[in-house]
């Protein structure tokens, strides 16, 4: 995915094919990350990496501002890499953004994206590669800008679907709010009612305690309540406020492979309707690539682990969530995935669960741009 004001995000710079430079002339130095930025991206970025004025070159594209942390730290190098490599469309964007993968090696390409990370001198703000795989049910570390839809269905009779509107917005480099709005629909007999209403909404707030590139993790924390909007009579809510508390970890692994985890608690305020809980999480997984610049998917095993401390005796549950996310559009910043949630434990009157989302990454543009 391409960081924000999605649109405007371009290195774009005069193509310089393959002889492009005159000869009888002495080749410039590019042995270092500084050099490949002057021969190929000060043109158009300017030295100090706010963009030059549009008046001087010729298209009308805006230019972005390197400098400005908001934009340049969301994404991975390896979406730089492949606008660079490839072009602007390669990511859905204007073709005033030029393919280098003539002029420069790879090699070369890699110096200009690590002196592009350059711009941004406030490191409060997480690097894009640390933002990981979105799994179905655990909260992530990195702080997002995201409007996820999710979809969950029971596979048995009663049966029950739950549809879940997620908006998350990022607060500075360290913060993220998030509000969480569940719809359900329950059959409320073998005969074939249903009946349905908003379930409880939830309110929440995440901020990065640290992160690290170069160990390839990050740690968050947060706080979230639940509150009963729900009819508990009905089925659709717990019929109290719960707080929950919870603290999240990202670990980037060799070849692609990523670790999630999460541990936190539902604390009811009135345990009479609903007990104390709980909660831990963990998903390993790996990102393939279709080809080398192409759609990403992302196999996971998310495992959801529940204590439930009723009055009589402490129910454990245990689940197992095989998935796959995968990018749908040329930008990459709407996703789907798509997993089945396994009871393994307290099984009895739990069934399987098929479980949907579809992701946008809004700050990155709108959800029918970069197709």
């Amino acid at each position: 995915m391409v960081a924000g004001s999605a649109s405007t995000f371009f290195f774009a710079a005069a193509a310089l094919p393959s002889g492009w430079y005159p000869s009888g002339r002495q080749m410039p130095d590019l042995s270092t990350p500084k050099a490949v930025y002057e021969v190929g991206c000060q043109n158009c970025h300017a030295a100090d990496g706010r963009g030059v004025d549009l008046s001087t070159v010729a298209f009308d594209t805006p230019l972005p501002d390197f400098t400005d942390c908001s934009f340049a730290s969301r994404e991975p190098d390896v979406d730089w890499f492949t606008i660079i490599h490839q072009g602007g469309p390669s990511r859905g964007f204007d073709q005033s953004m030029p393919a280098y993968n003539e002029a420069f090696s790879d090699e070369q390409i890699e110096m200009a994206v690590a002196y592009l990370r350059t711009f941004c001198t406030d490191r409060r703000w997480p690097r894009g590669d640390l933002n990981l795989p979105r799994p179905l049910y655990t909260e992530k570390a990195y702080p997002e800008d995201e409007f996820v839809f999710t979809l969950d269905t029971a596979t048995d009779n009663p049966g029950a679907v739950v549809g879940e509107f997620l908006y998350e917005k990022r607060v500075g480099p360290l913060g993220q709010i998030e509000v969480k709005v569940p719809v359900a629909l329950q059959q409320v007999d073998v005969d074939g009612a249903w009946a349905g209403g908003l379930s409880d909404i939830e309110v929440g707030y995440k901020h990065t305690l640290a992160h690290s590139l170069e160990k390839g993790a990050i740690f968050s924390a947060g706080v979230a309540a639940l509150l009963p909007t729900g009819d508990a009579d009905r089925d659709l809510g717990k019929g109290t406020t719960v707080v929950e508390p919870f603290a999240a970890a990202g670990f980037i692994l060799p070849s692609d492979g990523f670790i999630h985890l999460f541990g936190g608690a539902e604390l009811s305020t009135d345990t009479e309707k609903a007990a104390h809980e709980a909660i831990w999480r963990a998903v390993v997984g790996k990102t393939f690539t279709a080809g080398r610049f192409g759609r990403s998917f992302s196999p996971m095993l998310e495992v959801l682990g529940t204590n439930e401390f009723a009055e009589e005796r402490t129910e454990n549950f245990l689940d197992l969530v095989p998935q796959v996310q995968v990018s749908l559009n040329t930008r990459q910043h709407v996703l789907a995935n798509f997993g089945v949630r396994i009871p393994v434990t307290e099984t009895e009157g739990r069934s399987a669960r098929v479980v949907f989302y579809l992701l946008w990454d809004w700050f990155d543009g709108g959800f029918f741009e970069g197709w």
